[in-house]
């Protein structure tokens, strides 16, 4: 969103990391979609992970894809 001067009203809500479009404050609200558990950010591959489920689901253009089929399994 912009103002009419064109500055993003939304600067400093959150810290993206560079490049990824990606806020990591998103982890304080978003849950592993199987278990409901904690999820952790793995930023160099541009996942999330869940432990518990065994899980990684794809960040895609700084959108976690948050769908179990979409998600890889652990090693």
């Amino acid at each position: 969103m912009t103002e009419a001067n064109g500055q993003d009203i939304r600067a400093g809500i959150g810290e993206t990391r560079p490049g990824t479009g990606f806020d990591p404050k998103m982890l304080e609200v978003l849950v592993c979609p199987l278990t409901h558990g904690p999820l952790e950010y793995d930023a160099a591959v541009q996942e999330l992970i869940s432990p518990r489920a065994g899980l990684a689901f794809p960040i895609r253009n700084g959108i976690p894809i948050m769908l179990v089929d979409e998600a890889r399994p652990l090693e």
